[in-house]
């Protein structure tokens, strides 16, 4: 597979980012250009992570640890959230079922759109009724959405 980079010059124009880059993206180009009707071409691309992102997630995971006894640790939460969201491998465990675990979110294993997609997919697991039991097993039903409201609330702008 080809890998390029490509950035935007000074004339405002699309770049590979060097002179192999330029290669790789005159090569790209062209197989679009040359494209017939009803014909495929298929392609990945990257987006490098928003670091203020990545900030942003792990602030909420904080903010949420001061709002439950349900963890201890920002850790064991952002992996039980990550499970949640389901965002994680199943191996058989010891007892031959399986168990989940967490897969990486570093910078070199999810882009910024795949970060924007596990965000979605955990705000969507907070919102389950079974999250929220888990979150404040004190609460009944419409305490625990109170809360998840309030939480949610806290970050909007």
């Amino acid at each position: 597979m080809s890998r390029l980079v490509i950035t935007k010059g000074q004339d405002g124009k699309l770049c590979g980012l060097d002179p192999a880059g330029q290669r790789a993206y005159a090569k790209w180009r062209r197989a679009v250009t040359e494209l017939a009707p009803g014909q495929t071409l298929g392609f990945s691309f990257w987006l490098p992570r928003c670091p203020e992102h990545h900030r942003f997630f792990f602030l909420r995971i904080n903010r949420l640890l001061d709002r439950t006894e349900a963890f201890d640790d920002a850790t064991k939460l952002r992996h039980w959230l990550l499970i949640g969201a389901g965002h994680c491998d199943f191996v058989p465990g010891t007892d031959g079922k399986p168990n989940a675990i967490p897969k990486s979110m570093d910078f070199e294993s999810m882009d910024e759109a795949d970060f924007c997609e596990l965000q979605r997919s955990v705000d969507a697991f907070l919102w389950t009724l079974h999250a929220q039991a888990v979150l404040w097993p004190a609460l009944d039903a419409d305490q625990r959405w109170a809360c998840m409201e309030s939480f949610f609330g806290e970050f909007e702008r």
